[in-house]
């Protein structure tokens, strides 16, 4: 199947950091997902042979001599695997023993009526430079034999191979290519042979007789059975709800409860098969291993380098406690504001003289050697504050980063006043917003009235009120944090920036208290200025936990796994929709997979360091259930949803946004519609009739999968549109794949840029407001000095550099990464009519860089430039590797 691409070695090289390239379980002194160093197996199973296996002809049949050129990617495993199994593999090498090629015709036997013999021929090793390894087989080929329309292959070694491609050379009507870009296990570990088919793509109908079987063979493999635990070789994919957070086997204090299903509803994830939990039944055990993932979702060699298990491992396993060695107060805030710069210019030393060289050999850019016998973990200061230190206090900024910042999915427009909740008054207290017309007006020095605000769409909101308020009293139950429900309003001024009014901010009735509700106003009272900077960063808090759980994992990397189970459930290899979605599949099930084992953990990086804690999750499911629709993942969609936009026929994209100047919608809408374009052009071309799109099996199966199955929870919910036309289709996959690229890019990559100073964007508030039922001390404390309260409010010294080190880790970039429009697929290049499509895309994409730039520039667009405010780039196609700002790869990879 076409899967992720194995990476040159030489490049590979290049970037090594080590005397030694780190390996899955060779340098780090933890667990892996599974040793390179196999087993010998039992020397008495090997027969070898020194005949070549060839076609057999009778009579005077004509054939055709075709030689097959197999291109093996060498990777950092294959090279890593030493002793008995490696020299039993180098003996089949020389005996020419290494592969086993099976050429598929695409005819039936005229005579038998099934399938064609198949002609079978060994390849040899030929040459080996550059991290490519050439084997070569040699056929001849009746001439009655038909097309060649697949390639059976059996590994003779002990060990996996990555195939990059297969050439067949020597037919009249040219070359025949298949590209496989997979790993192929060895017969030892499971005798089925891997099937690779050209690189023509058929629709279900269309496929020829003679590769039928082999179509629906080949996905019933790939479903599995939904029994047992998967091995580390297996390609199944298959569907479990998120029973994996937790670990209560460790400790009962990190049971969590099962994530999907009636009470939370949530999107399916792959299945591993692993046991269930001694002391918690309905929970998957954990272990150091990471969990199963079909063999061709992991990562490139490259990728491991810079973003992955060994690297990440090493982020958790070796930098985590580390710093809780360095700060052994999990508690200890910051003293100062000033101390919070020493995160850039002095760092913090690190006691691991154990581990002398470990970190700073993988993270170049965090560690530096400061002495012979320490280390010092030094923050690279983010671009915002490197152009402007006091960027983080201006109320302007505050408010611009709603529209050009990290998350621009929260804000939406006012449409109804008052603002007024939809819980329930008994439980939670008044709905009635305490925000009142009169103080808005106030705020906008009577220059219009609340309704004409509202009736002129200049009214918006972060609206986190209902959402949290159901939580508060539990959150409040943990200790190092709080929670409370939040409103905050901005009204559009008239050069298209955005101001803020006000932040309410509200605890229900608890502990025998009455419900205590609060408003916030900019000020020149020096006593209101430092309530309304504390109320800003609770507010920050909350942003940023819609940021990192619901705008970034569940919107984009948790449904994006439906998507891809379902894909390769129901859809060939060799469809057409297969070969266009799955660029936007790469790595995406690895990244999740280790966002399960160290980010939405139990303990871990969310839980440890945003507001909600243990409940994080729950709240996400919260949103899932209350908020998600496919139909508004769409951006012109989720635009409309959120009243940030309204359909005009005349306006460019066909809408008018209510604020012009919104760099995200802006940029985002071109990227949007050269998507489109680009899919209206692949499907018209092989969907030209209507009905082609009902009688497609595969892919009406493939439909109803990822809404029955993959989101079962709300299958039955609106918002799923039909699958009927082909204008369905084109909506629904630019849907998708603008989820993996636009979408996922803008609230990536700019993550260390915004959230790397903590002051401008905490993730967790841990204090309440100090005037929310205050004792004399308190109060007192905050009058004398309110620096320090704002500074116990923001995250714990540990917790802003162990945020600090994951977002700089996630805010980067990838020497091997593919960009959206940068680089054609194979089937796609054998298509005249696609490839001339794929182009036109190409050159849209380069135009949206030239536009981004030109827009960047314009000194009228302040949400985009200014004095200290970096350009918004998030939505630029192309990247170097690194932390750059810009750069929408192809798929949701890191």
């Amino acid at each position: 199947m076409l899967k992720p691409q194995a990476c040159q070695f030489d490049s590979i090289k290049s970037l090594l950091p080590l005397k030694q390239p780190f390996l899955h379980g060779s340098v780090f002194p933890f667990s892996s997902r599974r040793s390179w160093f196999n087993k010998a197996r039992n020397s008495s199973k090997l027969v070898f042979f020194t005949r070549n296996i060839k076609a057999v002809t009778t009579g005077t049949v004509k054939t055709v001599g075709v030689k097959a050129i197999v291109t093996v990617k060498q990777t950092l495993g294959s090279m890593a695997n030493l002793g008995l199994s490696r020299g039993f593999d180098d003996i089949q090498d020389l005996l020419g023993r290494t592969l086993l090629l099976e050429l598929v015709s695409t005819e039936l036997d005229p005579r038998a009526g099934g399938e064609k013999e198949t002609i079978k021929g060994y390849a040899q090793q030929v040459s080996k430079e550059k991290g490519e390894v050439k084997y070569e087989a040699k056929f001849e080929v009746p001439a009655d034999f038909g097309e060649v329309g697949a390639v059976l292959v059996e590994n003779e070694h002990h060990m996996e191979m990555y195939l990059q491609e297969i050439v067949l050379d020597g037919f009249h009507n040219g070359p025949v290519n298949v590209r496989c870009a997979s790993w192929v296990h060895s017969k030892f570990d499971n005798p089925q042979k891997r099937v690779f088919f050209t690189n023509k793509s058929y629709l279900p109908w269309e496929t020829p007789s003679g590769l039928k079987k082999l179509r629906e063979e080949e996905l019933k493999v790939l479903r599995g059975d939904g029994q047992g635990e998967r091995k580390w070789f297996d390609r199944i994919y298959d569907y479990d709800v998120y029973n994996d957070l937790g670990d209560p086997d460790n400790d009962l204090s990190k049971k969590r409860p099962v994530i999907g299903g009636k009470q939370f509803p949530y999107p399916r994830r792959c299945r591993t098969g692993r046991p269930m939990c001694d002391t918690d039944p309905v929970s998957e055990k954990r272990t150091s291993v990471l969990p199963y993932l079909p063999r061709d979702e992991v990562f490139s060699d490259v990728k491991l380098l810079t973003f992955s298990i060994d690297y990440l491992s090493c982020l958790f396993r070796g930098m985590m406690p580390s710093l809780a060695g360095a700060i052994t107060d999990a508690n200890r805030g910051f003293s100062c504001l000033t101390d919070i710069d020493k995160l850039f210019n002095e760092g913090i030393k690190l006691p691991f003289e154990e581990n002398k060289g470990f970190l700073k050999s993988v993270m170049p850019r965090l560690i530096k050697t400061i002495t012979s016998a320490n280390e010092v973990l030094r923050f690279e200061p983010p671009p915002t504050f490197h152009k402007d230190k006091l960027f983080w206090t201006r109320d302007e900024e505050f408010a611009r980063q709603t529209l050009a910042g990290c998350n621009p999915f929260g804000i939406r427009l006012v449409t109804e006043w008052p603002l007024e909740s939809k819980l329930d008054p008994k439980i939670y207290g008044p709905s009635k917003s305490a925000i009142t017309k009169e103080l808005i007006e106030s705020q906008i020095n009577s220059y219009m009235t609340v309704d004409e605000v509202i009736k002129q769409k200049k009214l918006f909101i972060l609206d986190y009120h209902d959402w949290f308020l159901p939580y508060v009293e539990k959150v409040r139950s943990i200790e190092g944090t709080t929670l409370y429900g939040s409103r905050t309003l901005f009204f559009l001024n008239p050069d298209e920036t955005l101001r803020p009014l006000a932040i309410e901010l509200t605890r229900p009735p608890m502990d025998g208290k009455p419900v205590w509700k609060s408003v916030y106003t900019p000020s020149w009272n020096s006593t209101d200025v430092w309530l309304w900077k504390l109320a800003k960063a609770h507010v920050s808090a909350h942003d940023s936990f819609h940021h990192h759980m619901i705008s970034h994992w569940l919107r984009s990397h948790c449904c994006t796994e439906t998507y891809i189970l379902a894909a390769n459930r129901q859809l060939s290899e060799m469809h057409p929709i297969y070969r266009l979605l799955h660029p936007h599949f790469r790595y995406t099930m690895e990244t999740n997979v280790l966002s399960r084992q160290f980010l939405i953990n139990a303990d871990g990086i969310i839980e440890s360091n945003l507001n909600p804690s243990k409940y994080a999750t729950e709240l996400s499911s919260l949103a899932y259930s209350q908020q998600w629709r496919f139909d508004h993942q769409g951006l012109p969609a989720d635009l409309i949803s959120r009243g940030m936009a309204v359909e005009d026929p005349s306006a460019p994209h066909g809408l008018r946004l209510a604020i012009k100047d919104y760099p995200f919608a802006n940029d985002g809408l071109i990227l949007w519609d050269a998507l489109k374009q680009w899919i209206s052009d692949y499907v018209n071309h092989y969907y030209p009739k209507v009905i082609f799109i009902e009688s497609d099996e595969e892919l009406q199966a493939w439909w109803k999968e990822v809404r029955t199955v993959g989101h079962v929870d709300k299958k039955d919910e609106p918002g799923w549109p039909d699958l009927r036309t082909p204008q369905d289709l084109i909506q629904i996959l630019t849907t998708i794949v603008w989820v993996c690229t636009g979408h996922h890019a803008s609230v990536n990559f700019g993550q260390y840029a915004y959230s790397g100073y903590v002051p401008n964007r905490p993730t967790i508030a841990r204090t309440n407001m100090p005037d929310e039922d205050p004792s004399e001390e308190q109060w007192n404390h905050f009058l004398e000095n309110p620096e320090a309260v704002l500074l116990e409010c923001f995250p714990s010294m540990i917790q802003t550099a162990k945020v600090m080190a994951v977002v700089n880790v996630l805010s980067c970039h990838s020497p091997d990464e593919e960009y959206i429009g940068e680089t054609i697929q194979p089937s796609w290049a054998e298509n005249p009519e696609i490839k001339a499509a794929f182009d036109r895309f190409h050159g849209r994409m380069v135009e949206l860089e030239r536009i981004v730039d030109q827009r960047n520039g314009d000194k009228n667009l302040k949400n985009r430039s200014g004095a200290g405010i970096i350009p918004y780039e998030y939505m630029k196609p192309f990247s170097e590797p690194g932390m750059t700002g810009k750069g929408v790869p192809n798929s949701i990879s890191v």
